[in-house]
């Protein structure tokens, strides 16, 4: 909790927003409602000025009632704002310096609720927030937050402008030999290409009563020059580098013309590379289906089929010596903790998860982001690494092969609990650093009772994912929230 009797330690930043509101609640607080709600959460000081140096201090509010009743009228007028996501807990009347103040605590907006919006027009008024402030969202970024708060798995969806020849059959046939022998006897293994594609999800019936493919099935088997039509920011990429060198070393990008440019094609491309000279423990030493493969098959698989192929940036694989990350388009549909303590599935691509499936690639039931952790925690390596962007919106799962701390690592309840720990030690020093401006390591260290040299590899995994800023003060190293 903030604390109001010394507003003046506080600075604005990407979770505390000053509004003097002297004449009436400022339209910019429904910008700011927007944009904590559709990022991270925040809270909302009315009554508060932010001087020069960029001090806070309490101004006082004649008339707190008013104010009070306007901000309830307004955020439940859907012309207005299109959703309320607070309650009377939320909002409270404060004293501050002998000063009343509005306290507003606005949270995070669950994926079914984005995105918030104001002045009954996404495009125009869906915000979210950096340390930069409050900013408007594209129309790239209001359609995938719509996207995801679909319950219909995206990739269902019939291109009707589009016929079958969009597919690469030498994909298909492929898969299907693949299928034939996982699945050896299965009952489409006799159906023609269409009809097995039909059966598969890849294709469907559009309102002309004619066959066009899904966006699964163009995705999975399309040509890359006839995914693009429908995806245009489309783009699958594994590079190789070496430590030291930002080179590649060897790269396999979808737009190079000599292969189909699918995501089936790329998962095995890809998968090969990244499987290639990994130093497994000694009793999995040659063995090409190891815990360890098994955890990288998983983690491609779930880059693949949870990526938002029409957000930005494309899909980016980066192998080094020391480490593999896998990046794509598309925010978490649930709590990364939720993720990773399994057993919660929300996936944004379901029909592409079900054609993995019947080849044996990828699990179900969301446990496929808790084995990886547990695997890569039994090799001895350091624990993966979830980070979460917003702009545009980004997912990085990072697998570092170097030589970890071992301790907890002798089940996978143990395993889940230490990352709920790490979770909750995470979410400790943001509400640390919202309630004090600014702090040394030891200092977090102490209220969150973990050892300092733990504190610094949480602090720097938050600079990373740009919640906080590591500065120097005249005593120091300290940390503050992004502003």
């Amino acid at each position: 909790m903030l604390d109001l009797s010394n507003l003046e330690k506080y600075k604005e930043n990407n979770r505390i927003e000053a509004k003097k509101a002297t004449g009436g609640l400022p339209r910019s607080i429904w910008e700011t409602y927007s944009a904590f709600a559709n990022t991270l959460g925040g809270v909302i000081l009315l009554g508060v000025e932010e001087r020069e140096d960029k001090s806070l201090h309490p101004v006082d509010l004649t008339d707190t009632d008013w104010l009070l009743t306007d901000f309830w009228e307004t955020i439940n007028n859907p012309s207005k704002v299109s959703l309320n996501i607070l309650t009377d807990k939320d909002v409270k009347v404060r004293i501050s310096e002998g000063k009343r103040i509005i306290v507003i605590n606005v949270p995070r907006a669950q994926r079914s609720e984005k995105p918030v919006y104001i002045e009954d027009n996404p495009f125009l008024g869906t915000y979210r927030r950096n340390g930069e402030g409050d900013y408007r969202c594209t129309p790239q970024e209001v359609a995938a937050m719509q996207r995801d708060a679909l319950y219909k798995s995206n990739d269902i969806l019939v291109l009707e402008d589009m016929d079958i020849d969009v597919f690469d059959y030498n994909s298909i046939a492929s898969y299907r030999m693949r299928m034939n022998s996982s699945r050896p006897g299965h009952i489409w293994g006799t159906l023609d290409d269409i009809d097995f594609l039909q059966k598969l999800g890849a294709v469907g019936k559009g309102d002309d009563g004619r066959l066009h493919p899904t966006a699964a099935g163009l995705l999975m088997f399309g040509y890359e020059y006839e995914i693009v039509r429908e995806f245009p920011s489309y783009f699958l990429d594994y590079q190789e580098k070496n430590d030291n060198d930002t080179g590649c070393v060897d790269r396999i990008v979808s737009s190079s013309g000599d292969w189909s440019g699918n995501i089936y094609d790329f998962y095995f491309r890809v998968y090969k590379k990244i499987s290639k000279d990994i130093n497994v423990s000694q009793n999995n030493a040659g063995d090409n289906d190891s815990p360890v493969h098994k955890a990288l098959r998983e983690a491609l698989t779930n880059c693949l089929i949870n990526a938002d192929y029409y957000g930005r940036q494309g899909l980016v694989i980066v192998k080094r010596k020391s480490m593999i990350t896998f990046s794509n388009p598309g925010g978490f549909r649930i709590d990364i903790e939720a993720a990773k303590s399994g057993g919660i599935s929300d996936p944004r691509n379901t029909t592409l998860i079900r054609m993995f499936n019947l080849i044996d690639i990828g699990k179900r039931a969301g446990s496929g982001i808790p084995s990886i952790f547990h695997i890569w925690n039994l090799q001895g390596w350091k624990t993966p690494v979830i980070t979460e962007e917003f702009k545009p919106e980004r997912i990085t799962l990072s697998l570092s092969l170097e030589e970890g701390d071992a301790a907890d690592s002798n089940s996978v309840a143990s395993n889940r609990i230490r990352d709920m720990q790490r979770d909750m030690q995470k979410d400790a020093i943001i509400e640390y650093l919202t309630d004090n401006v600014s702090a040394k390591a030891v200092d977090i260290s102490e209220y969150i009772g973990a050892e300092l040299k733990q504190t610094e590899i949480l602090l720097g995994e938050l600079v990373d994912d740009e919640i906080i800023v590591r500065d120097f003060g005249k005593q120091g190293k300290i940390y503050i929230l992004k502003a």
